[in-house]
């Protein structure tokens, strides 16, 4: 027999998201056609992770949706993440992903580099920084004959989660070019511009200045096709231990993070906001009906201070709850009370001018004559009081939400 407060609960049906394992292969002939989708497959909120949310949302404890959402992100953090290092021939890509995996030239799985074009084919290198990470080289842009468009098509650059962009000696139209498609596929890119030492050493202008020329040069292009401020590096890939290298490195563990972490928050927020949803409709079937209010004990309907706890109750968003969740997150409680806007019925009626005009004196006139008319007037003060509780239940949902968002943003910090 369930309890009077889980009789109002419904758990919605979770389908199978559930994807089959993927695979890549070290070398892929060209066009490029690994099965690796863009952060998808494996982002998605599993089905007993669903489950075990809504198991935690159903029996109002937000401190076991905590501990669900923690185990599901720890499995996220392992998840692979490829990353493209494309741009023109001959501008040191190879070179780049040896010095940023930390390899030497003649090191065993070093990619291989030269003064004659050295990628042919799209070839993937591990990242022992970065586990389950990727970098994959892929051929120049001027590597064969092929159009730019063809380029990309071949090289299917949606397969991607990040791009990084090398240059040297001029930014090109065609990096350009390859900036804006990416731009365009909503994904993040880097501009690396590689042989910073050479440039240091040919220099007539003070390093400062030499720096930042290169910067606005390349802003100055960017901005001029109508892009937005890219992120630039100027490094050298002979020493990855100066200039802008570390902030790099730096700059790459934060995105991979993101990454691995964006698509599954953002369906572990639906799947949270689709319980809270499905148990507020069912909430404003029942209210107003007798059983209800016998079912909570609320004797006087307008009494909306006494609603107001109940709604909290059946959120798991009252006082003892977000202190459970508090201790959980190692957060004061005021972190999670203070960003409500029912914190308690001053607060709601401060912030909610319609509800607080619904239960002023006047409103509280207008009942009184409402009461002396038969049938019409009975009915009209039915029909407001049930917009009271109406209005009421929808601040408190949307602080639910409110208050998930932040456990779930809290849970990667």
């Amino acid at each position: 027999m369930k309890t009077s407060l889980e009789s109002y609960w419904v758990i919605p049906l979770i389908s199978n998201m559930t994807q089959p394992a993927l695979s890549l292969h070290t070398v892929l002939p060209t066009p490029f056609t690994s099965a690796v989708p863009y952060h998808k497959s494996w982002n998605i909120l599993s089905k007993p992770g669903a489950m075990n949310i809504e198991k935690a949302l159903e029996e109002r404890k937000l401190v076991k949706v905590v501990s669900a959402v923690r185990e599901t992100l720890k499995t996220a953090s392992s998840a692979p993440v490829s990353i493209a290092v494309t741009g023109n021939s001959g501008n040191g890509m190879s070179s780049f992903i040896n010095a940023l995996r930390g390899i030497g030239h003649g090191e065993k799985d070093a990619a291989p580099t030269g003064v004659v074009r050295t990628t042919q084919i799209p070839i993937h290198y591990s990242f022992s920084h970065f586990p389950n990470v990727e970098l994959w080289d892929l051929p120049g842009t001027g590597a064969t004959t092929q159009s730019l468009e063809t380029y990309l098509e071949e090289m299917q650059f949606s397969k991607y989660d990040l791009f990084i962009i090398i240059a040297s000696e001029q930014f090109s139209m065609n990096l350009v070019k390859l900036a804006k498609v990416i731009q365009g596929q909503g994904k993040k890119f880097y501009i690396v511009w590689t042989k910073l030492d050479r440039d240091l050493s040919t220099h007539v202008v003070s390093k400062e200045q030499l720096l930042q020329n290169i910067q606005e040069n390349i802003q100055v292009i960017l901005q001029n096709e109508g892009m937005c401020e890219p992120i630039i590096f100027l490094v050298s890939s002979f020493d990855p231990s100066l200039h802008d290298f570390p902030e790099l490195r730096k700059t790459l563990h934060r995105d991979v993070c993101e990454i691995r972490y964006h698509a599954l928050l953002e369906n572990l927020s639906d799947t949270c906001e689709k319980v809270i949803n499905d148990k507020a409709i069912t909430l404003q079937r029942q209210m107003g009906s007798e059983s209800f209010q016998d079912t909570f004990g609320i004797q006087n309907a307008d009494h909306l201070g006494k609603c107001l706890n109940v709604y909290h109750s059946l959120f798991g968003v009252d006082d003892e709850s977000l202190q459970e969740v508090a201790q959980s997150m190692g957060k004061p409680m005021e972190e999670y009370k203070t960003i409500m806007k029912s914190q308690d019925l001053h607060t709601v009626l401060t912030g909610d001018w319609a509800l607080s005009w619904m239960n002023c004196n006047t409103a509280s006139y207008l009942y009184s004559v409402l009461s002396y008319i038969p049938i019409l007037g009975n009915t009209s003060i039915q029909y407001l009081r049930g917009w009271n509780q109406r209005r009421l239940l929808d601040i408190v949902v949307e602080d639910t939400k409110t208050i998930l968002k932040k456990i779930l943003k809290d849970a990667i910090i």
